[in-house]
């Protein structure tokens, strides 16, 4: 992951949490990963040149990732108590 991104910094708080599931939890490793990958590859998209991208594609990668965001959320809540 490239330092100067800002993905992921809405879950850095809950960093320890995370670290902890991942180890623990295969399903929600494969998750997070899947998130971490999704976000690094929309933010190269956002921030690029490219102009042959459709937007419908950009679209959608943005709902994935707001699915994937939810979930994790989900697994942070159910993990608090």
């Amino acid at each position: 992951m490239n330092p100067l991104k800002p993905a992921y910094r809405k879950f850095r708080p809950q960093q320890k949490k995370i670290e902890e599931l991942e180890k623990n939890n295969p399903r929600f490793k494969r998750i997070y990963t899947e998130y971490e990958t999704m976000s690094d590859d929309l933010w190269d998209l956002e921030n690029s040149d490219i102009s042959g991208v459709p937007d419908d594609f950009i679209t959608a990668m943005k709902q994935q990732t707001e699915y994937l965001e939810v979930e994790i959320e989900d697994w942070l809540e159910v993990k608090k108590d």
